[in-house]
């Protein structure tokens, strides 16, 4: 498979056989609901081990991260010194995780007694800190729990060839991807429409950017071009997902995404009736983490076979390269197993959804500030099971094998 906008081949030259190329993890963006790329990569970190004669190195060389999906990729990338193991210390941390580890919001009891009030109150906050949530106890859990130094370790010795994280620019519309490499230096960024990229170390501002969740996560500001912008979340109008790691050379992609083709929490009301505040947020919000993954990976899909009918000569000589995907998404609807999970959201939260009339069918918007055990245990359990029942398949990839 392959993507448009990769940059031309020198012409005449054979390009390299996809399986010799590097392999690339990419992970999307999605709040709580990227706890279920940590079951996948556990599972796969167990079936990895079983393997006769099989290296427990870190077996993803490039690592790619939106939203979220930037946090577990960073995260990865400080421990992957570990080999696999890195994969355990992800799945301890979100184990450990908890709501009032990532946002913070004091909202007074008598809000809930009124849907104006709670409004104001929400309207007073949003100007006061440019967002509902304050973010501060991520800043402070990032700075404990991802090695900048150990990504830096991790280039050094080659255990990783580069991290990248993409945030989306408020200013510009731009979409910069942030790259890290042992040599940022020897790097030509490139610039696509509406993608950008600076190689350059890689800081809890950048993930803080890439995670800042509109409405509900304030913007960052960030250094690009010699000027001050500031950025939110990485997945809005993001249309190109696997860009990035076709830019830094990958040849093989797996990609975990935490999409649905069907919202669970849009199919709760019935059909024809008007939908309420909670049905209308989760909508919104999926809006901002619309899953482009499937109709990238089916281009990247439709453009492998067209190169691979063409004779080699004159596949050469064009921009495209080929390279194989595999994208595993959730089996079931995460909206729904919020649903079940929406008693254990903070006070303060459940008061607001309570004020606005939004509680009963919150499970779409939910889904994304649920961190909380019960709900990313069942993440992360639903990882592990879709990675085993697809165990043949992906262990032939991420070993070379044909996916």
């Amino acid at each position: 498979m392959t993507s448009p906008g990769l940059p031309p081949q020198q012409s005449g030259s054979v390009p390299a056989p996809v399986h010799r190329r590097p392999l690339a993890l990419v992970l999307m963006g999605g709040g709580a609901r990227t706890a279920y790329q940590v079951g996948v990569l556990r599972a796969l970190a167990a079936l990895l081990r079983l393997q006769p004669g099989g290296s427990a190195g870190f077996p993803f060389p490039l690592l790619v991260g939106t939203s979220a999906g930037a946090l577990n990729a960073a995260f990865l990338a400080g421990a992957a010194a570990d080999g696999l193991g890195a994969f355990d210390r992800l799945a301890g941390f979100w184990a450990q995780l908890r709501s009032r580890d990532v946002y913070r919001l004091r909202m007074p009891a008598w809000v809930r007694l009124s849907r104006l009030a709670t409004v104001l109150q929400l309207v007073r906050l949003a100007r006061g800190q440019g967002a509902v949530l304050d973010t501060m106890p991520l800043v402070d859990t990032l700075h404990r729990a991802v090695s900048l130094p150990g990504i830096e370790q991790a280039l050094a010795a080659g255990h990783l060839r580069a991290v990248a994280v993409t945030a989306s620019s408020y200013g510009s519309g731009v979409h910069w991807t942030f790259c890290h490499t042992a040599d940022d230096g020897l790097h030509r960024p490139w610039s696509r429409p509406g993608r950008r990229s600076e190689f350059q170390p890689l800081t809890i501002e950048h993930l803080m950017a890439s995670s800042a969740i509109p409405f509900l996560f304030p913007a960052t500001p960030l250094w690009v071009d010699g000027r001050r912008e500031y950025f939110g979340d990485g997945s809005m109008r993001q249309v190109t997902p696997l860009a990035p790691a076709l830019q830094l050379g990958a040849g093989r992609v797996l990609a975990i995404g935490v999409g649905q083709p069907e919202r669970a929490g849009m199919a709760e009301a019935p059909v024809g009736s008007e939908p309420g505040l909670g049905a209308i947020a989760g909508h919104a919000m999926a809006s901002v983490f619309h899953d482009t993954l499937r109709a990238d990976v089916e281009q990247a899909a439709h453009l492998t076979e067209t190169l691979r009918r063409l004779p080699p000569e004159i596949a050469a000589t064009l921009p495209d390269r080929e390279v194989d995907v595999l994208a595993l998404q959730p089996s079931q609807s995460l909206d729904a197993i919020a649903q079940q999970h929406l008693g254990t959201l903070p006070p303060d939260l459940r008061r607001v959804l309570s004020g606005l009339g939004a509680l009963e069918h919150a499970g779409a918007l939910a889904s994304y500030l649920l961190f909380e055990p019960g709900f990313v245990h069942d993440l992360v359990a639903l990882g592990e099971r879709d990675a085993y029942a697809h165990k043949a398949r992906l262990l032939a990839f991420v070993t070379g094998g044909a996916a």
